[in-house]
């Protein structure tokens, strides 16, 4: 009797489990069929794996990205503010320091195409100006003074009687000989002046003169009076500093909209006040590794002298690149391997949104891919949406780009 009354009792609690969790299953299904998109708007993506419920029969199945919800007294609370996307005017200013340099096609060296020594300096020290074709140092070369004297020699057998022997020698070729010496001497920077001369007085000069090759200043002297010199030794250098180079150092970054001819405002602190306005005509083709900047090149004239080499400059490039789709700075959230933004979706709701980013400017950043024109973003506090958004899971915490 005693173990019958065992056995009912445990039948009944038994029945009574069973019916306990068959009506609360039916109590939570029946609470997200009336829910609806509820969850999404919560910040949770819909279930899937073996865990989902399937979707009932006439049930259309959704998948809406998944947003966070902020209500209107939160947003007042943590300062969010929104901004409208839209295709607007986007300038950019790129700003450098430069340096004034020589204009390298206005730069000559002088030098000697004989060996010999130094007899006299005209112009004996370093900065000196001087015009085109001034004399800057007189030369003593022994074969110099062998080829004139060989010269005179042919110039004297040509001009003896023809019915001497040696003039009956060299009668056919006598001209052409002649040429080739006087072709020598003009080689070795003789002017036709000077060979005129020689042939008048019947002797060799002693020395030849080097010339400045044109007008400008010395910007460099080896030429030391008594020197001994070998041929092609560089005795001068000359700058003609009437045209000057200004080269400035641009980031890797902003090389992609650094173009030649675009124009460039420059100023200097030794000048205040002054603006001169000069286009880039050249990009130089390789990058400092130190650095990351590549350099790029600008002419100014200079004819009144004003500028001097080694000055440095304040270069301002302003670039005009049209229209682009631009939100502010702070709108966007850098991962540092992906680019998030908030779209307001109305109502409180702030979709997480991936998308490419361009150009920045003045605060503004421009948005290639991911956002319309028109849509509305979260322009401030966004770094709070971010972590509540991640609290929820309306944006996962991995840092990876699928």
């Amino acid at each position: 009797m005693k173990k019958s009354r065992v056995i009912l009792i445990a039948g009944v609690l038994l029945v009574a489990g069973i019916s306990f969790f068959v009506f609360k299953s039916n109590l939570i299904k029946n609470v997200y069929k009336s829910g609806g998109s509820a969850p999404n708007h919560q910040g949770h993506a819909a279930q899937t794996g073996d865990n989902a419920s399937a979707p009932e029969s006439g049930d259309a199945q959704t998948t809406e990205a998944p947003t966070i919800e902020i209500p209107a007294e939160k947003q007042q609370l943590i300062g969010v503010r929104t901004y409208v996307a839209n295709m607007q005017p986007m300038g950019k200013t790129i700003r450098s320091v430069g340096k004034i340099e020589y204009d390298e096609r206005r730069l000559s060296t002088v030098n000697s195409k004989l060996d010999g020594w130094i007899e006299a300096l005209h112009v004996d020290y370093t900065g000196r100006s001087v015009k085109k074709g001034e004399p800057l140092a007189e030369i003593y070369s022994p074969e110099l003074m062998a080829t004139q004297q060989e010269y005179l020699n042919v110039l004297k057998w040509t001009s003896q009687k023809q019915d001497e022997g040696i003039a009956k020698m060299l009668a056919k070729d006598a001209d052409a000989i002649l040429e080739a010496t006087r072709n020598r001497l003009k080689l070795k920077d003789i002017t036709d002046e000077q060979i005129k001369n020689i042939e008048t007085t019947g002797k060799p000069i002693r020395t030849f003169t080097v010339y400045s090759p044109s007008n400008g200043y010395v910007v460099q002297k080896s030429a030391l009076r008594g020197m001994k010199i070998s041929a092609g030794e560089k005795l001068f250098d000359v700058a003609d500093l009437s045209t000057l180079w200004i080269v400035a150092d641009i980031y890797e970054y902003e090389l992609p909209i650094i173009r030649v001819g675009q124009t460039a405002q420059i100023s200097l602190s030794y000048l205040p006040g002054k603006i001169f306005s000069s286009k880039i005509d050249y990009v130089y083709p390789s990058l400092s590794g130190d650095t990351r900047t590549a350099k790029v090149r600008f002419t100014i004239p200079n004819i009144s002298e004003t500028l001097k080499p080694q000055m440095f400059t304040n270069i301002e490039i302003k670039i005009d690149m049209g229209k682009r789709l631009l939100v502010p700075d702070d709108a966007v959230i850098d991962t540092g391997v992906r680019q998030i933004i908030y779209v307001d979706k109305g109502e409180g709701y702030y979709e997480p949104r991936e998308v490419n980013i361009g150009l920045k400017s003045d605060g503004m950043t421009e948005v290639t891919k991911g956002l319309k024109t028109g849509e509305k973003v979260a322009s401030s506090a966004n770094f709070l949406i971010d972590s509540e958004a991640q609290l929820k899971g309306a944006r996962p915490l991995g840092g990876h780009k699928h």
